[in-house]
């Protein structure tokens, strides 16, 4: 009997351990989908991250409590409130001082300082009637407290105030995998659901492979059309350039162009026949080489009997197309013709701008001065972050450097997620962003500011527009102020403003158009129905300035104006910075939110071009080219080879061969993309690439 107690197995057919009776529901779909409860975190919710309060945010440890130093609460000492009392009795009692910077503060003063203590303190002083009382009450810490008021505030503006010193943490749970241990405890060749999707799509294509062969007949049976599904769509996507992302890789940090990709990989397995697909700008981020494998996925779409239109600039795409459109022959108001039309044969006979940059124009900016590493370098050794392999880069000061590479490379993890919040930090003495992972950095004492020029918004209401960000539009207004129509009436410039109270539409609030909030859509903007868009009222269009009113001024495009008010130099020299970077078509008063990323980038790079610069500042751009034709491309390196005439660093991320021919030095990331990727192929002068074997790049460049 004892032996057959000790050969006896014990099993249970609803997933119980008989030991400690643990126990899992029973495994379907739904397990292992972090967005049901079934399966999802019961901390996160599924979303990997908890929004919690930073001390690095909240903290600047260069400044002393007195001198503010507690960002959230810089006034703190300035009203005699009870939580003020409270504090200070705090910082009494737990002996943390004052006038101290935070960074002399021990591990102990500040873990008190953050976390608070369960101590309850009285606090005396005079309450609403004058009269001298006392209370007991405990400090929760900077940390306690800001969390209490961001959980317990019914406004929107304090959440929001407070939001500004959270970030998104890994769920300490879940270690940031999703999924609860139910689902994560099931694994398959040895890996569970999440180990999967952390693999690259090229690693995760054989480990499929590899399980098909570790089947047994029965398993096989029961996998085969699964695996057929999984397999076949994980070669669209490698199909389309993707092979370095991750299944898990978060929609919110995919490019524009790998979010378009990704599309046109479902698309292309989806099968489907006899459809028309327009794409606008699909290699937008692409190097040349993840060109190519998109070019051959819009044939092979093309060959199952589907209509292909492409918006593009690219020169590799557009000489693979059948039929070519091209429309000019300059961009505002000198263009909407359709100037050519035919095949790409047809195209190198006609005299077209697009066909001159494609065929026979051969672009070469010369830099204002012989190119001489004599300012020395801006050195980041060590860089971990993400995919980077410990690399150490060094960019020439006083130079147009460009970093290159293919797609998921590591640039911009290297210049902007590293070196430009590396440089913020030395050169302005704080920084609220985390910064990626570096050792050391050097040369940085040699400039008096850092400024990225990337793509996000000039602003996010329809009342800024392009002049008023470059600062033009004072002046506009000044001009309208100074006319006797203005003077009869006693309007000042202030009345020719959309912002404040007087000229403008009440009804919009000098919008010209009036937002409709969506619950569960995108916000729609309605034009408004007083003053019909013209963004003023009746009063103040009255007013001309040469037969135009300031509604009319808004609607003239840069190109326009610089014929309007071609006597004003001071509104032609900032004008003429616009059509300087390309953007001679764009309406003085175009809205911001109807601004492309590309757009915007140039408008602030513009803004930099009208200022009195002094030089020393380092420019970071993110791929300018965005949305460019050849012309244009051309037209913008003249405006990045004037700030580095002025005696500023420009730093480029960049797929362009154009720039990437006409820069002065390169870094070259790579080999490939994600983990085969971050690495230095190479860096140093332009021409020195060329030589470069293992180099993707230089197979690109003439």
């Amino acid at each position: 009997k004892k032996q057959v107690e000790k050969n006896s197995k014990l099993f249970s057919q609803n997933f119980t351990c008989p030991k400690c009776s643990y126990a899992i529901s029973e495994i379907e779909p739904r397990l292992f989908s972090f967005n049901s409860p079934h399966g999802a975190c019961s901390q996160c919710k599924g979303l990997s991250v908890i929004n919690m309060i930073d001390p690095d945010l909240v903290l600047n440890r260069s400044f002393s409590i007195k001198e503010g130093a507690i960002l959230a609460f810089t006034k703190i000492f300035f009203n005699d409130t009870w939580f003020s009392r409270v504090f200070q009795t705090f910082l009494k009692e737990e002996g943390i001082p004052d006038n101290v910077s935070i960074s002399e503060l021990g591990d102990r003063e500040l873990t008190t300082l953050l976390h608070g203590t369960n101590k309850e303190y009285r606090v005396e002083g005079q309450n609403r009637f004058g009269k001298m009382t006392h209370i007991y009450e405990k400090f929760r810490g900077i940390i306690g407290e800001l969390e209490r008021r961001y959980n317990e505030s019914t406004s929107d503006f304090v959440r929001e105030e407070i939001a500004k010193y959270m970030r998104d943490e890994l769920c300490d749970k879940c270690g940031g995998r999703r999924l609860n241990n139910d689902a994560l405890s099931v694994k398959i060749n040895g890996l569970n659901i999440f180990e999967y999707g952390e693999l690259p799509i090229d690693q995760c294509l054989n480990k499929i492979n590899e399980l098909k062969n570790n089947l047994s007949k029965y398993e096989e049976e029961i996998a085969n059309i699964i695996l057929k599904e999984i397999n076949s769509r994980l070669l669209f996507l490698q199909s389309v350039g993707l092979v370095y992302l991750t299944l898990n890789r978060g929609a919110n940090t995919l490019s524009g162009g790998e979010s378009q990709r990704i599309r046109l990989a479902s698309q292309i397995g989806s099968g489907l026949s006899g459809v028309i697909y327009v794409l606008d700008e699909p290699s937008i981020g692409l190097h040349p080489k993840d060109v190519s494998a998109l070019v051959d996925s819009l044939k092979n779409l093309r060959d199952l009997g589907n209509t292909i239109v492409v918006v593009e600039h690219d020169v590799d795409t557009i000489k693979q197309a059948d039929y070519i459109v091209d429309f000019g022959p300059k961009a505002g108001v000198q263009g909407g013709e359709i100037v050519f039309q035919g095949t790409l044969q047809e195209l190198k006979k006609s005299d077209t701008i697009t066909s001159k940059y494609l065929f026979h124009k051969k672009v070469a900016i010369k830099p204002t001065e012989e190119f001489l590493f004599n300012q020395g370098f801006v050195t980041i050794t060590g860089c971990s972050q993400f995919n980077l392999k410990r690399i150490s880069v060094q960019l020439p000061i006083g130079k147009l450097s460009v970093i290159t590479g293919v797609s998921g490379s590591g640039k911009s993890t290297l210049l902007i997620d590293t070196l430009y919040k590396a440089m913020r930090y030395y050169v302005d003495g704080y920084h609220r962003d985390k910064i990626g992972e570096f050792e050391t950095l050097t040369g940085y004492e040699h400039f008096e500011k850092v400024y990225l020029v990337d793509q996000s918004p000039i602003g996010k209401t329809p009342r800024s527009n392009p002049v008023t960000y470059i600062g033009v539009f004072d002046e506009i207004r000044e001009l309208f102020a100074s006319t006797f129509d203005a003077k009869l009436r006693g309007y000042s410039k202030s009345r020719f403003s959309f912002n404040v109270r007087g000229g403008r539409c009440e009804k919009c609030q000098g919008g010209g158009s009036i937002k409709i909030e969506m619950q569960f859509l995108p916000d729609v903007y309605i034009t408004c129905d007083v003053c019909g868009g013209t963004r003023f009222n009746h009063e103040t269009l009255e007013v001309k300035f040469s037969d135009k009113s300031i509604y009319n001024v808004l609607k003239f495009s840069v190109g326009e104006a610089l014929q309007f008010f071609s006597s004003f130099s001071n509104i032609v020299k900032k004008l003429e910075v616009l059509k300087e970077v390309g953007l001679s078509y764009l309406e003085l008063g175009q809205p911001a939110p109807t601004l492309s990323g590309g757009e915007a980038q140039r408008i602030k790079l513009a803004s930099e071009l009208s200022r009195n610069s002094h030089g020393r500042t380092l420019y970071i751009l993110d791929e300018p080219t965005t949305g460019l034709h050849m012309y244009d491309v051309e037209k913008l390196l003249h405006s990045l080879y004037k700030l580095v005439g002025l005696g500023n660093t420009v730093v480029v991320i960049e797929h362009n061969t154009l720039v990437i021919e006409n820069s002065q030095y390169i870094v070259d990331l790579g080999p490939e993309g994600g983990d085969g990727g971050g690495k230095v192929i190479y860096q140093g002068p332009r021409e020195g690439i060329k030589k470069i074997n293992n180099s993707y790049t230089a197979r690109y460049l003439s």
